[in-house]
């Protein structure tokens, strides 16, 4: 008999009641240290004050009208985002697989509208995770992603990450766009070295491409920029985002230049929820310590630290882990073990991890994380190894 929630989750038994900052309050009182942050999402941790804040006072107002109205939060952020990042303007979702959505049609309709309409194919890259739509996970490709979901949207093409002969071979006359995440998080925390992104945005300007970029899960502060493609000197042209960007609350955006973003007109896209009272005024709160140049510089140094340590711990366990990966605050450990082994372990000793592609966890920690927190984390994951060499 079905349960009464669809089965499309592998949930571990665990119930957590509470958050405070870094940490997880479990129903039985146990507390975990969280390295998870909800997927990247809970950027200023648990029960940020300015969230609850910003979230209590706009619920006690107004929670929602459409966009059939003016919202001044949304103008807000979307006036925020525009000042802080190279977009002119900004398209609000719910989610990261909706920003996904949206970027695939506006990429379509700028040629379409610019007298080119067989310029539809958009370049992929095997690894990649776009969400869970028809458009993510035409995008995705992989068998895991598609598999008895056909007829997939057309229209994409795959590569192998890093093969630049295929990347070249794979553009014609109907290419449209290049789509790449600049730190892969599900496809095992693969950063795109910074001399690939500059090639990827020549490429886009030498063929009269638009370049996408998916920062859903490495954009807002994680990487100790508030975007990973400042680290390379570029800009896209449409970038896709959520996650951070709410703090836990369900929001999303797509931001891009006049370019790229013209032809959508009134009437060409929309959404019931999307850029809602009270998920702007959770965003703006989000991004006035996000954006803070101040913020950054304390994720980077923290990033510094927990990637020191972690390079230690890895020396201390190799039969365990093979290596560190990642950039800032998003943090792969490559493992030895089953990573899914590992995962259980770090449940053992309190502590919770995310999996990913390549035998690969994922630390996520809070941008939020206390140096002393960064210590405790890696007790605690040295605790998890230690168990798994003994077992």
């Amino acid at each position: 008999m079905i349960p009464s929630i669809l089965p499309t989750y592998n949930r571990a038994p665990l119930s957590f009641v509470k958050g405070e900052g870094s940490w997880l309050i479990e129903a039985d009182g146990r507390r975990f240290l969280d390295l998870g942050a909800g997927i990247a999402v809970n950027a200023l941790g648990h029960a940020h004050p300015a969230l609850v804040t910003a979230l209590t006072e706009q619920a006690g107002a107004l929670w929602h009208t459409s966009n059939l109205y003016q919202i001044p939060k949304q103008q807000e952020l979307a006036d925020r985002l525009v000042a802080a990042t190279f977009a002119d303007t900004v398209f609000f979702t719910n989610s990261g697989t909706e920003a996904c959505e949206l970027a695939v049609k506006m990429a379509r309709k700028h040629f379409h509208d610019a007298g080119q309409p067989a310029r539809t194919d958009i370049i992929a890259f095997e690894g990649a995770f776009h969400g869970r739509s028809s458009a993510g996970i035409a995008a995705a490709g992989s068998e895991k992603m598609t598999k008895g979901f056909a007829p997939l949207l057309p229209g994409f093409k795959h590569v192998l990450w890093g093969d630049h002969d295929a990347l070249l071979a794979s553009i014609d006359e109907n290419t449209a766009a290049i789509l790449i995440e600049p730190v892969q998080g599900e496809g095992g925390i693969r950063p795109l070295p910074d001399h690939c992104l500059k090639g990827l945005r020549a490429l886009c300007d030498e063929k009269g491409m638009l370049l996408i970029l998916d920062e859903v899960q490495c954009g807002m502060g994680r990487t100790g920029r508030l975007f990973a493609h400042e680290w390379a000197g570029i800009a896209p042209d449409i970038m896709m985002v959520a996650k951070g960007i709410g703090g836990g609350f369900p929001l999303g955006a797509v931001l891009a230049t006049e370019h790229a973003a013209s032809a959508m007109t009134a009437g060409t896209h929309g959404s019931t929820y999307g850029g809602n009272p009270l998920a702007c005024a959770v965003g703006c709160a989000v991004m006035a310590h996000v954006a803070d140049p101040e913020f950054l510089a304390g994720v980077a140094r923290k990033a510094g630290l927990l990637r020191q340590r972690l390079e230690g711990l890895v020396a201390s366990h190799p039969e365990v882990f093979e290596a560190v990966r990642g950039v800032g605050l998003m943090l792969g450990l490559k493992c030895k073990v089953l990573n899914a082994d590992m995962v259980k372990a770090g449940y053992d000793a309190l502590l919770t991890i995310v999996s990913a592609a390549d035998n690969v966890v994922r630390l996520l920690p809070p941008l939020t994380i206390t140096e002393d927190e960064i210590a405790e984390a890696v007790a605690r994951l040295d605790a998890a190894a230690t168990a798994l060499e003994t077992a």
